[in-house]
């Protein structure tokens, strides 16, 4: 007798928030796509693909027909160039925003006689709103990301979900736009800088990480920049969104659904941010200067934040969450389980700096 138990194919099923997804997943049979195998004990089935590559449309065309998913969750995407070995821009760009396409018309195809795929979920980002906001984003807020190449990225990719979600024929389509990740497991460049622990790849860097030396918090001079407002949502609350929807059996009013999504309650200001952090604050004469600091470490293979991202770390970046309070209801605290204050606060508890620091010496 065939196995009735319906089948979810997650892309990018390696990274952390891939990771963090797949134990919530009980009742399905999983599958996943990525360029490297996960690190689990988790019974799925894997198949190493490049959505950089052009033949992967036709590869995941032929997954679909072997798993036949309910539902694909589309996580693949390259944002630190140094850490995933992606440095080249054009590949950069393949992978994430024409192999978003890829996925999409994969799933077309399959659904041309039948709509086996009845869901789709796709991970765009805050950035993709750009630096600067002059009020807290709601999702019909233009896309306006530029200079930061994630950024860019994930909006060119959230307009190609938009523009092709009408065809995916019979698929509900879903893009979330999560604020920056916190949480014990999260390393990323947010959380880099107010660490204080050098990513780089440099013999200089890795000495640092080996004698436990930190780099400073830095931010330009000027009072508006330790007042500038910030959110955060724990990585572990956005897996937990991503398991509702894929359990969700009410239908939308529409086929595509658009959701911001952060922690519970206030931002935090920059100024308290690097006092939770109990990081070592150096203060930058000018926005350039900022800039040009980044870029130094950035060259020297000491950090990874790239210098292109400063424009998002010198502005106000806030969202409105009211619409995702509204689609999880009486569910909302049980999915979004952390207030913003606590989710950044995770990050920073003593075992979670050993434990990150010892990840970068590793890595």
């Amino acid at each position: 007798m065939a196995d009735a138990t319906p089948s979810i194919l997650v892309t990018g099923i390696s990274g952390n928030l891939g990771r963090r997804l797949v134990p919530l997943l009980s009742g399905f049979r999983v599958a996943g796509a990525d360029f490297r195998a996960p690190q689990t004990d988790l019974a799925i089935q894997f198949t190493e693909m490049d959505f950089g590559l052009e033949s992967s449309c036709q590869d995941f065309q032929q997954l679909l027909k072997e798993v036949r998913p309910v539902a694909v969750v589309h996580l693949a995407f390259v944002m630190d160039a140094v850490r995933t070995g992606v440095l080249d821009p054009d590949r950069m760009w393949q992978i994430n925003v024409a192999g978003t396409a890829r996925v999409m018309e994969a799933i077309t195809e399959i659904n041309r006689d039948w709509p086996m795929v009845e869901k789709f979920i796709f991970m765009s980002s805050v950035s993709a709103y750009g630096p600067g906001l002059s009020q807290p984003a709601t999702e019909e807020t233009p896309l306006a990301a530029h200079t930061y190449k994630y950024g860019v990225h994930k909006m060119e990719a959230d307009r190609v979900v938009q523009q092709r979600a009408p065809a995916l024929r019979g698929c509900s389509a879903y893009i979330l736009r999560p604020h920056i990740f916190a949480g014990a497991t999260v390393d990323n460049y947010f959380m880099e800088a107010f660490r204080g622990i050098p990513g780089g790849s440099s013999k200089r860097a890795a000495r640092m990480r080996e004698t436990g030396k930190r780099l400073p918090c830095m931010l330009p001079a000027g009072k508006e920049f330790l007042e500038n407002r910030i959110q955060f949502v724990h990585i572990d609350d956005v897996a937990r969104l991503v398991a509702f929807v894929l359990r969700k059996t009410e239908p939308e009013a529409q086929r595509l659904t658009i959701l911001n999504v952060a922690g519970r309650g206030a931002p935090l200001t920059y100024e308290q941010c690097v006092q939770m952090a109990k990081a070592k604050l150096i203060r930058v004469p000018g926005e350039k200067l900022f800039e040009l600091a980044l870029e130094f470490l950035w060259k020297m293979q000491i950090s990874t934040i790239p210098p292109d991202v400063a424009p998002y770390m010198t502005s106000d970046t806030l969202m409105d969450t009211t619409r995702l309070a509204q689609f999880l209801g009486a569910e909302y605290k049980n999915v979004i389980r952390y207030p913003i204050a606590e989710a950044f606060a995770e990050c920073f508890k003593p075992e979670t700096a050993a434990s990150q620091s010892a990840a970068a010496v590793s890595s």
